[in-house]
């Protein structure tokens, strides 16, 4: 499962076929995972999870996710603003009061917080990260194009229904969301996903506490795909000072 590094043909969004199908194959990655066996995997150690949904859905399309992550034996928590419309008005103002709810919501649990995030809800991971970085444990990203631009997704139009406009974009912002956080940070993608392009969710640069898990899955279907699941309950497990890759 472990990635190579990115491509280095020009990057495109991904094909409509495979955008048609998103429906259907996102359908039968639930069944699959309402199948999946549990018992293998490793019991948490009870710290705080908090878990970003994609754009245009809220918590009850990370409701799966966030109960096998209790299942598991961890404090699992959605962001707690409901319907994810994008960042509001300035992006790091909108960032830098996230971070802070997020470290408000979490203030009661003393051990680092593990911060787990779909598509777009990666980027706030991987942000909310940067600015909390005595706070966070570690970051897990699934299916999020922190690497690419608004042309390398087939959510624009999604992004513009929701806010009468364009989603920001410009080549200083670019970089910082490119940038890793300081934290150990996984990058869960599928090269069959059909909305959001595989290269663009590709950390590069070789960081040693970086990580790029390929899986086989829809872009709506992974929030609920049993491979993820396995990835994200084996990277929880990993004591805090003791991260490795998988292997």
């Amino acid at each position: 499962m472990p990635a190579t590094h990115a491509s280095t043909v020009s990057v495109s969004s991904p094909s409509l076929l495979l955008l048609g199908a998103e429906p259907w194959r996102a359908a039968l990655e639930f069944i699959d995972m309402k199948r999946m066996d549990k018992q293998a995997l490793p019991i948490g150690d009870g710290h705080a999870v908090v878990i970003f949904p994609g754009l245009a859905t809220d918590h009850q399309a990370v409701a799966p996710l966030k109960h096998f992550c209790k299942d598991l034996g961890y404090h699992a928590l959605d962001w707690g603003r409901g319907l994810n419309t994008g960042p509001q008005g300035d992006v790091d103002r909108w960032l830098d009061g996230l971070a802070e709810e997020i470290d408000d919501m979490t203030r009661s649990h003393d051990a680092p917080i593990s911060l787990v995030g779909w598509s777009l809800g990666g980027i706030y991971a991987r942000e909310v990260a940067k600015r909390l970085p005595m706070r966070a444990r570690q970051v897990i990203t699934i299916g999020t194009p922190f690497a690419g631009s608004p042309e390398h997704t087939r959510a624009r139009l999604v992004y513009r229904l929701l806010n009468g406009k364009k989603p920001p974009s410009n080549k200083a912002l670019a970089q910082r969301l490119a940038a890793a956080p300081k934290v150990p940070t996984t990058s869960i993608f599928s090269r069959t996903d059909g909305v959001v392009a595989w290269q663009a969710c590709i950390q590069a640069g070789g960081e040693r506490h970086c990580e790029n898990i390929e899986v086989t899955g829809s872009h709506c279907g992974l929030a609920w795909n049993s491979e993820v699941y396995r990835v994200v309950a084996d990277r929880l497990r990993q004591a805090p000072g003791q991260w490795q890759p998988m292997g």
